[in-house]
């Protein structure tokens, strides 16, 4: 007798995981992205995540969603002071908490939590590391590592934003809890990160405006990118709290919702609302935002500064 579709997917991920293909700690298909790769219900997917919660192969973590639960499986054999993160230094100590973050949220984060996963004893990390503020400055600077700038620049100042904004929205997709450690009010220029600010900037310059306009629009994109990621994590966090994904909790609220449209008072939105191919996908988002916001400076530096007599440079967008 064939398996049913939802036992097929589960030896699918339970596949990736033995070959790892998917380490512990690392987050596995939601059930939204079940559904978009392998063309199942939304039920069928989470039926897929259950039964592997029941199997002990993956688990979920507050914060982040479903990860990968450690097991002699997916662990090597080797004990945590025989790895090469117990020779303390800097950089295994930021590597340990990078992996915490990303496997069990920010919140989880601590100097002692840390040290534990290195097989080392607290104060011995305040040697290399100050404290928990400047371990999550490491921490965010470090990851950006992770998506170098090409060495040839795109030939349009658009193409250059749009190609940093991707990079980014990626590095917070991959690590999600670096939009709750970024600040825009007290931004650390760090070695990886400097990169991104000086492409930008440099990209922003060529529409000839001037430079408190172009550090205004460089801080307008970071908002953009880093405002949108924040839901990637808060979306993360309340589908490991609550067990549902987005679409389910609204499924949830589909009568509640409808009782409230339904009183005539809000006749728009209850028109755009009740589109039938209405999504929230952040994805989709981001991209129509960026498209827009880029629209926006190419218009501004074609018509100049309010007031202006003149244009700014012409775009070659």
């Amino acid at each position: 007798m064939e398996a049913p579709p939802y036992a097929r997917i589960v030896e699918v991920i339970r596949g990736r995981i033995e070959a790892g293909d998917l380490a512990p700690g690392e987050r596995v298909p939601s059930t939204r992205g079940i559904v978009a790769e392998f063309g199942v219900a939304m039920a069928t997917a989470s039926k897929v995540l259950g039964a592997l919660r029941r199997d002990g192969v993956v688990r979920v973590v507050p914060g982040v969603g479903t990860v990968v639960a450690e097991s002699e499986a997916t662990t090597p054999s080797r004990t945590r002071r025989d790895s090469p993160d117990a020779e303390l230094g800097r950089a295994a100590i930021v590597r340990a908490a990078i992996r915490i973050a990303d496997a069990e949220g920010i919140d989880a984060l601590s100097m002692r939590r840390v040290a534990a996963a290195l097989g080392a004893g607290a104060m011995s990390l305040y040697r290399h590391v100050p404290g928990k503020d400047e371990l999550m400055l490491l921490m965010r600077d470090a990851v950006f590592a992770e998506f170098p700038l090409p060495a040839a620049v795109p030939p349009t100042w658009r193409a250059a934003l749009e190609l940093t904004a991707r990079a980014q929205w990626r590095l917070y997709r991959r690590h999600p809890w670096l939009a709750r450690t970024t600040s825009l009010t007290r931004p650390y220029a760090g070695p990886n990160q400097m990169p991104y600010s000086e492409w930008n900037l440099r990209a922003l310059s060529e529409l000839g405006l001037d430079d408190d306009v172009v550090f205004l629009l460089h801080l307008s994109l970071f908002s953009f990118v880093h405002g949108s990621a924040a839901s990637l994590e808060a979306e993360g966090r309340e589908e490991a709290d609550t067990g549902l994904t987005g679409h389910q909790w609204l499924e949830q609220r589909e009568e509640a919702t409808r009782s409230v449209f339904g009183s005539g008072a809000f006749p728009v939105s209850a028109r755009v609302f009740g589109a039938p191919d209405l999504t929230l996908d952040l994805d989709r988002l981001f991209e129509f935002g960026l498209a827009r916001l880029l629209d926006g400076i190419e218009q501004y530096a074609a018509q100049g500064p309010p007031g202006s007599s003149s244009a700014g440079a012409t775009c070659q967008a």
